[in-house]
């Protein structure tokens, strides 16, 4: 039993990086976690973590470690929740990966959320980076694509589409593009995709006499939030996700051009590691998600 407190002290310090926040989350003080860690290595003949004043790491035994106990601990999570789950409301601490943009879809629906399940402790991760859900202990993810993962399972939210927008200011000096064909004669702002480097391409329908000249773009972002933001500042025409403007265009501070060319963009997706779906946490969440986005 010993050796199984340590794994926990353990895969909770090394997932926050600290003693203190560990030892938080287990409802124990960071001496207490730390001399369980020690011990743990003491029983192992090996260093798991390396420590300083700021801060700890993983060393590379850990990082393997790591990767074991961590199943463990999830394990451990979903019988308790297999036996408890008749008897218990949904609560404990849920980490959740959204893209960066995903907050506008997200936040909205929070306060519901939290008053309805108010013992669930959600830790939100925005950020476009493609996380390793099992290997990094995620629980849920939200992405947009398809997926080829037998460990994981899926949950399909609410479709989207591309919008071409611009400030009002900026379609008065210039005005406004027809057809996609007329995107030569602007300035375009271009969103620059993170993991190759590649520009996000501009699709339309239509007669291929109406196509889009091939992009050149005047400004390229690495983040959807900035290229909204150019696009309200009037530095040209921007690609993005309907959801992400919708208030803005509610508000009048966009306009969207070339709707009738407008593409479907994708959808949405929930994923989470197979063997998590009875987790009462999670099957709240991913119920919650699905019914109020497939709504909007």
């Amino acid at each position: 039993m010993e050796s199984l407190s340590g794994i926990l002290a353990f895969v909770h310090a090394a997932r926050l990086r600290s003693y203190v926040a560990a030892g938080a989350q287990l409802g124990i003080s960071a001496s207490a976690v730390g001399k369980s860690v020690a011990r743990l290595e003491d029983g192992l003949g090996v260093r798991l973590l390396n420590r300083s004043t700021r801060r700890i790491s993983l060393t590379e035994e850990g990082e393997l470690f790591l990767e074991r106990c961590a199943r463990i601990v999830r394990e451990l999570e979903e019988a308790e929740a297999e036996v408890t789950r008749g008897r218990q409301s949904p609560r404990g601490r849920l980490r959740v990966s959204l893209p960066a943009i995903g907050y506008r879809m997200l936040v909205p629906l929070l306060p519901e959320f939290t008053r309805r399940y108010p013992e669930i402790e959600l830790d939100l991760d925005f950020s476009d980076r493609i996380v390793d859900l099992i290997g990094e202990g995620v629980d849920v993810a939200m992405r947009s694509g398809s997926f080829a993962d037998s460990r994981l399972k899926a949950r399909p939210l609410g479709a989207y589409r591309f919008a071409v927008v611009a400030s009002p200011a900026y379609l008065a000096a210039r005005g406004a593009p027809l057809k996609p064909v007329d995107l030569g004669e602007h300035a375009r702002l271009a969103f620059r995709h993170a993991g190759d480097g590649q520009l996000q391409e501009w699709r339309f329908s239509g007669a291929q006499e109406d196509a889009a000249p091939p992009l050149r773009a005047a400004l390229a972002f690495n983040n959807v939030e900035a290229l909204v933001g150019a696009a309200e500042a009037g530095l040209g025409l921007a690609y993005v996700p309907d959801f992400a403007v919708r208030q803005l265009l509610h508000d009048g501070k966009l306009v969207e051009t070339l709707a009738d060319w407008a593409e479907e963009g994708g959808r949405f997706s929930l994923l989470w590691p197979a063997t998590r779906h009875a987790l009462p946490k999670l099957r709240v969440f991913v119920d919650f998600l699905a019914e109020r986005l497939q709504q909007g």
